[in-house]
């Protein structure tokens, strides 16, 4: 974990809820995809815990939905605004186990982290598809940032407004691969348990205090124990959580 001021390069509206956001900074603390930042903001007593999407030594980029007042507030920040982050939290996805041909899924806001995995995949010389999951049409993002990276990308959409009418598992047990990947919220998961054929990783979404392990806040049961998701997490082997 390493304490750094970066500053806004950008802050843009993807669609009406999501942001991207790139800062400059020493980034250098985050060694892997998955991991997670906490940003303070002014005002706030508590840090606001993004994902990481992609970085770089001194770059970092993070995409975020407006769901309360803190990220209402990040949504108004300006190009050169000044931020106080945590860097290097949490541990993220291992890409040792992906074999071959591994499939990532993502669910909505759980999409970005996604993006920094399937580069280091490609990095890796591995062939990984995408499998993101939308409400709706106008809530789409990354779509075009995947595709410019020659992966091939499934969309599925609940309404069928784009892509597969359904759920992202709609669309996963259709495929072979080798190994999954998944960020997204807990029902997908548990959708996802009913097709799966291979193990893979989840990265599950918690309620954080400090973001760092000390407040024991966002502890869930696990088949080793109590695990803390901030800490321990926010990265799970599938059958360490479902079991």
């Amino acid at each position: 974990m390493k304490q750094v001021i970066f500053e806004i390069q950008s802050n843009e509206a993807l669609t009406p809820e999501v942001y991207r956001m790139v800062l400059s900074g020493d980034a250098s603390a985050i060694t892997q995809p998955g991991q997670f930042v906490e940003i303070a903001l002014p005002g706030k007593f508590l840090r606001r815990p993004i994902s990481v999407s992609d970085w770089t030594e001194n770059r970092l980029t993070l995409i975020y939905k407006v769901v309360g007042h803190g990220t209402e507030q990040m949504a108004g920040l300006s190009a050169g605004t000044r931020l106080d982050l945590l860097t290097g939290l949490g541990n993220g996805y291992n890409t040792s186990l992906s074999g071959d041909a591994p499939v990532l899924v993502g669910g909505g806001v759980g999409v970005p982290p996604l993006y920094g995995l399937c580069k280091k995949l490609l990095e890796e010389g591995k062939k990984p598809r995408m499998i993101l999951g939308f409400n709706r049409e106008s809530e789409i993002f990354l779509k075009q940032e995947f595709e410019a990276l020659g992966v091939p990308t499934h969309i599925a959409t609940a309404d069928g407004s784009v892509g597969t009418r359904g759920f992202v598992t709609d669309v996963l047990k259709t495929l072979d691969y080798s190994y999954f990947y998944s960020c997204g919220p807990l029902p997908m998961f548990r959708a996802m348990e009913n097709v799966v054929t291979t193990s893979g990783q989840y990265s599950l979404e918690e309620r954080m205090g400090c973001g760092f392990g000390a407040c024991m806040g966002c502890s869930i049961q696990t088949r080793s124990g109590a695990k803390r998701v901030c800490k321990d997490g926010p990265v799970f082997i599938r059958e360490e959580v479902f079991y």
